[in-house]
């Protein structure tokens, strides 16, 4: 209806000119006291508060926060963490005491992903994809009453910065749909800077509170012991075989977007990846996703046009973000948001790892063998579903423990869109993939059956005793649609 057809201007009142506004004043954002604020806010029990990652390990804003909410009083809360970290094991009283009773994540590793899946949540975990819970929040699935963003730098009137700061931390992108949903919203820094702040990840006009503390965390905790090249044998056979498996997609030529994780074989598939592209002259479109130092490098030596980046890995992808323009900050619903156009859907090629793998190619990288969390989808789900050629690197056992199952414990990426795994052992192409089995016969490159590999490494380390569970639920495992594809149990003690 238009707009005008509800106006009869015959009736409207207009201003005296003693009613007319005065000029209009700055909002003092700024706040100095974590106490004053967060009864200020006034929660009230079962609310929704959020927060974000990018500090990964390093962080301490949601461990100051939840405490701080804890000495309200209020329960029932439902915590919205983009991820959980080991650093995060500290509010484990949150949940026992039913502070925290829903916890929904993308990630989850350490003490308190151990505490959640022996029942001490009194709710339920709800497992989504990076692309996933974008979309939950900005089509209003989710409702958050506060977001608390972790900034490393901002001003008193709320522009943040991820470049800028001594916790700089780089892009933001996993909290941008929090910043525009969320009925309030609080930047929580340990820097403060002259207005305006800039570049800025968030602007002023998205954010209510400027809360100042004295320490957000510290950006050497972003950086994990996974993100460095591979040097075991095993690994590098496996990563020079993947070269092998996407040379013979015909995808690795001029135009080429491509993505991995930040594991040491899917790093050391980049590193082969690069010389490949120097000694064949190929110039790539993009890469995107968590970025490393490997892909920063690469985008400098001008084998990649340009980098999307949601996350940065490493401090090198921190820098890289100063000071190339090339290097480009996207939003977690831009990067795989399944209901609108995402990078995901124009990605090539993604190397991906896994926990195991099941025959019909469902893969779980939310579980470890006992049973218990230890990770997420993360971008797992959203790249694998984008991408032309997903490819799964992982040795064929781990701790003596075989990777292929006839059933993973929790399906984290569902098989119709996983389509080639890759082991020291042998290569598995899925089924449904005729085009790539028909590619790789004319390569010459060996395949074998799922079927038949999980036969042979049960042939040298038996089949794995099942894993004791109760029958108690305590979460879900959500497709990046909002669909759930698998439950999540409790683990016996």
């Amino acid at each position: 209806m238009n707009y005008l057809n509800n106006i009869d201007v015959r009736t409207v009142k207009v201003l005296e000119q003693s009613e007319f506004p005065s000029k209009s004043q700055p909002k003092n954002k700024l706040i100095e006291n974590a106490e004053e604020l967060i009864r200020g806010l006034g929660l009230k029990d079962n609310a929704v508060v959020s927060f974000h990652h990018h500090l990964r390990n390093g962080d301490k804003v949601l461990n100051t926060i939840m405490k701080e909410i804890q000495r309200t009083g209020v329960k029932g809360l439902t915590l919205v963490a983009s991820s959980l970290f080991p650093v995060h094991a500290e509010i484990i009283p949150l949940l026992q005491d039913g502070t925290i009773e829903n916890i929904v994540t993308s990630y989850i590793s350490g003490d308190l992903a151990k505490a959640i899946s022996y029942g001490e949540l009194k709710g339920n975990i709800i497992m989504q994809t990076h692309g996933g819970r974008a979309r939950s929040i900005l089509n209003g699935e989710i409702e958050i009453d506060v977001a608390f963003i972790a900034s490393p730098s901002a001003d008193k009137y709320g522009n943040i910065s991820g470049v800028n700061g001594p916790n700089s931390c780089g892009t933001l992108g996993y909290v941008i749909a929090d910043s525009i949903k969320a009925k309030t919203v609080v930047s929580v820094t340990d820097c403060l800077v002259d207005y305006p702040n800039y570049p800025a990840d968030i602007t002023e006009d998205y954010v209510d509170y400027v809360l100042l503390i004295d320490s957000i965390g510290r950006k050497e905790g972003i950086v994990s012991g996974t993100t460095k090249v591979t040097k075991d044998p095993i690994g590098l056979k496996i990563a020079k075989d993947t070269l092998k498996v996407m040379e013979a997609t015909g995808l690795l030529k001029d135009g080429l977007s491509y993505q991995s994780g930040a594991g040491g074989i899917s790093l050391a598939v980049t590193a082969f990846l690069r010389d490949y592209m120097i000694e064949n002259n190929i110039k790539g479109s993009f890469a995107s996703g968590g970025i490393t130092g490997y892909l920063t490098n690469m985008l400098e030596e001008g084998l990649f046009s340009s980098l999307f980046d949601v996350q940065c890995f490493d401090l090198e992808a921190i820098e890289s973000l100063k000071r190339n323009p090339n290097h480009i900050r996207m939003s977690a619903s831009q990067y795989g948001n399944s209901e609108v156009s995402a990078v995901v859907d124009n990605l090539d090629i993604v190397i991906l790892g896994a926990t195991e793998i099941d025959t019909n190619f469902n893969v779980n990288v939310t579980t470890g063998a006992d049973g218990v969390l230890m990770g997420g989808s993360g971008g797992h789900a959203d790249t694998a579903a984008g991408s032309k050629v997903s490819i799964i690197v992982s040795k064929l056992f781990s701790s003596r423990i075989p990777l292929i199952k006839d059933r993973v414990d929790v399906i984290t990426t569902p098989g119709t869109t996983v389509d080639v795994l890759v082991t020291e052992r042998g290569i598995c192409v899925n089924p449904l993939r005729t085009d790539l089995i028909e590619a790789f016969k004319k390569a010459k490159l060996d395949i074998i059956d799922i079927k038949d590999l999980k036969a042979y490494s049960e042939s040298i380390m038996g089949k794995p005793e099942p894993i004791e569970k109760t029958d108690r639920i305590i979460g879900l495992s959500q497709y990046r649609d909002g669909r759930i594809i698998d439950y999540i149990y409790q683990v016996k003690k």
